[in-house]
């Protein structure tokens, strides 16, 4: 199944932290690039290893972001 997830990325200090606010999933990188690579990964390793009752649970299919 194909998902359409969101990806913040925000800088903090010296970092960038990028987050999929559809799964509640974070990390983070140096760079944007290396921040949004490193949250691909991290959203890539939640679905391979979560069960579908889990996906179920943490996925968010509504989120509003206003600025």
């Amino acid at each position: 199944m194909k998902y359409k997830l969101t990806a913040i990325i925000q800088k903090e200090d010296d970092m960038f932290v990028a987050l999929c606010p559809e799964l509640d999933i974070a990390s983070q990188g140096y760079t944007v690039e290396e921040a949004k690579k490193n949250l691909e990964e991290a959203v890539t390793l939640f679905f391979e290893c979560a069960s579908p009752e889990e996906i179920k649970e943490r996925l968010k299919e509504e989120i509003y972001i206003f600025f």
